[in-house]
């Protein structure tokens, strides 16, 4: 990955301060105790996760099979990144609320970037730039916010324009938006990481916006018969 798409990819991590919030959702089991009043029982309600049956994938090809795997493979690789900054959002949300002037809070954020930098900018360079791509769709999975706005709000929508410009010289779309129900690779993505969360293979998070994976089944499975070639 050139050095100035890990500039960009490195910038967008960092300032994730300015993004919307992560909504994250309790999946904690719940117990509950109900007093039947007629009987005087104590009952145990427990409010269980929802489990998903994954079905079996299916393929064209050998080498839509091929595809799916180094999908699955660069997915599980650049999965950590985002949730990074995930996990780094509200913390930098809270901290920047508690200070009191714009220099303050410049001072911080480059304080912040300087530690990202350090700590990651050696393995972004070993990024290649379909998961830099990859990497893109996920932080706007994770935050709801597109790379190219992240760096728009940093700095002004001119220089946006130019680090997309830039970005694109090398197959990558800071613009890119992660859309499951429309693109047939994020619906895969997600089918990726789902199937990971189940194994236990990636840490888990819950998106910025919904995504209903098993809508996204659905969907994908009546676009895919209808595209077969009808027999005669």
């Amino acid at each position: 990955m050139t050095r100035k798409v890990l500039i960009i990819l490195t910038m967008c991590i960092n300032h994730l301060a300015f993004a919307q919030k992560e909504k994250q959702k309790d999946t904690t089991n719940v117990t509950k105790m109900m007093i039947i009043q007629q009987d005087s029982i104590v009952v145990n309600e427990i409010e269980l996760d929802e489990v998903i049956i994954f079905q079996p994938l299916k393929f064209e090809s050998k080498e839509d099979l091929r595809s799916y795997f180094i999908l699955k493979r660069k997915t599980r690789k650049v999965w950590p990144y985002a949730v990074l900054a995930a996990d780094n959002l509200e913390k930098l949300n809270s901290r920047l609320e508690q200070l009191d002037s714009k220099s303050k809070k410049r001072r911080y954020t480059k304080r912040v970037q300087k530690y990202i930098e350090g700590e990651f900018t050696d393995r972004l360079k070993k990024l290649t730039k379909t998961e830099g791509q990859i990497l893109v769709k996920l932080m706007h999975r994770q935050t709801g916010v597109t790379t190219f706005d992240l760096v728009k709000e940093l700095k002004s929508g001119w220089r946006a324009f130019w680090y997309n410009t830039t970005a694109s010289l090398f197959n990558i779309s800071l613009k890119e938006e992660y859309e499951p129900l429309e693109v047939k690779e994020d619906y895969l993505i997600e089918d990726i990481l789902q199937r990971a969360f189940k194994d236990g293979v990636l840490d888990k998070q819950e998106p910025a916006f919904e995504i209903d994976y098993l809508e996204l089944v659905e969907h994908w499975q009546k676009k895919d018969k209808k595209a077969l070639p009808k027999k005669d």
